[in-house]
């Protein structure tokens, strides 16, 4: 009998070594001393962030949202109704105890990080970002300072596109005067065409000399053959742009604004045009550009630009 109790006393103690094991905190060091432990100049310091069940907290980015993860299965998010940079978020259970983590990549590349606690009342439920890996300020950047790559831009940081987009806006300089559209008061101004890597930007202008506001409803860009004989299929490539800066939709009387939008590298065909169309919403004050392979191939090189990294 002692001996039985002595085995089972020992298989007890054993278990409960293996179960401290287990549960005890890990110092990160699995490899016997041949791993380099991670320091604080490496991470992204996260925010802290209360939410709770009775109310939403939602927090606006200065960019589209491109990705959302959620730390554990107390936490609710989804992107807002037809706003693609606005999260809500709140808990899918009442007064859950253990800390959790949100994270979010933007379209601009910049990674956010949360730390989430519940709060019967949290203090701030609508919430603006600044993109704090950017904004100059040496206190909020991390030791690497890193932008996040998404797949439409390729190899190209979304931060230096962003910084392309700035810097071809406030420079506002006209490469191009001949590509252009009028009618109704309206001006559309193709005003230059830049090239960097496997990109293109497109510098437009629109000046309203009307009182009444232009209303854009969509842009397209799309390459179609010069010449279509009757009763012949017109074949169109459509090509999306991939990034904008100051994309305004509305432009009041007799003001003027300009846009910058980034598309991919693409040459046109002796026998094709770029039509570039600018819808008006609920109007007819329509305006159409064409533009040639031979302006595409005399777009001017960024590198020939000062882009200055803030």
């Amino acid at each position: 009998m002692f001996l039985t109790l002595a085995l089972v006393a020992g298989m007890f103690t054993a278990n409960a070594q293996e179960d401290v094991r287990e549960t005890a905190p890990t110092t990160g060091d699995l490899y016997e001393g041949f791993t380099r432990p991670l320091t604080f100049n490496r991470m992204i310091p996260p925010y802290g962030l209360e939410i709770t069940f009775a109310k939403t907290v939602h927090i606006i980015f200065p960019a589209a949202i491109r990705y959302v993860d959620l730390g554990s299965i107390d936490l609710l998010a989804a992107i807002a109704d037809g706003a693609e940079n606005v999260l809500r978020v709140k808990a899918a259970t009442q007064r859950f105890r253990k800390e959790t983590n949100l994270s979010v990549i933007t379209g601009d590349g910049s990674y956010y990080t949360f730390n989430v606690k519940y709060a019967d009342e949290p203090v701030k439920l609508s919430i603006e970002m600044a993109d704090f890996l950017h904004t100059g300020y040496e206190i909020n950047r991390p030791g690497n300072e890193l932008p996040v790559y998404l797949s439409d831009l390729g190899s190209e940081s979304p931060y230096l596109v962003r910084l392309i987009m700035e810097t071809v806006h406030k420079n506002n300089k006209t490469k191009i005067k001949h590509i252009g559209s009028k009618n109704f008061g309206i001006q559309y101004l193709l005003k230059g065409i830049y090239s960097h890597n496997e990109l293109l930007f497109f510098h437009f202008q629109l000046k309203n000399t009307s009182t009444v506001s232009f209303n854009a409803d969509y842009l397209t860009f799309k390459i179609v053959d010069k010449k279509v004989a009757k009763r012949t299929a017109i074949q169109e490539q459509v090509i999306m742009p991939l990034r904008s800066y100051n994309q305004v939709t509305t432009v009041g009387g007799n003001k003027e604004e300009r846009t910058v939008f980034t598309l991919p590298k693409f040459t046109i065909p002796n026998d094709k045009q770029l039509v570039i169309e600018l819808m008006e919403k609920d109007g007819g004050r329509n305006q159409t550009l064409t533009v040639e392979n031979a302006d595409l191939i005399r777009a001017e090189v960024i590198d020939n630009l000062q882009v200055k990294v803030k």
